[in-house]
């Protein structure tokens, strides 16, 4: 079954009928909950603060010591499926970052895959910004970045450099 005989079965519905099923949805998946609780009231801010919390879980649990980019990664994607601004979703993505670069600062050098995420997330981030007209808003912020990658290696800091100077020089 696909969208179009969904939508063409809720249509037979009368509205307390979706009301009903709406309601269930939320009782029981966590994620329709969230979306229906930022819809209702979008506080942003607030919204943008659990998920970096979330992020940060990926990097520094508050249990045990794993590094589990996963956790992270899919925070930023709830984060996006809930309909938030650009500059929100952005603002995320340069935090998971600068979690990033602080993760391999206090750890030291992580594995490829690692840097990959970083990176893309990094390249990922400016280019919404770009597209938004929103890079000024953030450019001391990847500046810092950049700078924090100094002495991380992998080639890391060459390449968050030139993302950096393809958007900001």
């Amino acid at each position: 079954m696909g969208l179009r005989e969904v939508k063409s079965e809720l249509n037979k519905l009368d509205k307390a009928d979706l009301i009903k099923h709406i309601s269930e949805l939320y009782k029981i998946y966590k994620p329709v909950k969230e979306y229906f609780d930022f819809y209702v009231n979008p506080k942003e801010e607030e919204i943008l603060e659990k998920y970096k919390e979330k992020v940060r879980e990926g990097f520094y649990p508050k249990r045990g010591f794993a590094l589990k980019l996963s956790i992270s990664r899919t925070a930023i994607n709830e984060f996006k499926k809930l309909g938030t601004s650009k500059e929100a979703l952005s603002d995320l993505l340069i935090y998971y970052v600068e979690c990033g670069v602080e993760f391999t600062n206090d750890f030291g050098d992580i594995d490829e895959n690692f840097y990959s995420s970083i990176e893309n997330a990094f390249g990922k981030a400016l280019q919404i910004m770009s597209k938004e007209g929103i890079l000024a808003k953030f450019e001391d912020r990847a500046y810092e970045i950049v700078e924090n990658a100094q002495n991380i290696g992998w080639g890391f800091h060459d390449y968050l450099a030139d993302v950096y100077s393809e958007y900001y020089e």
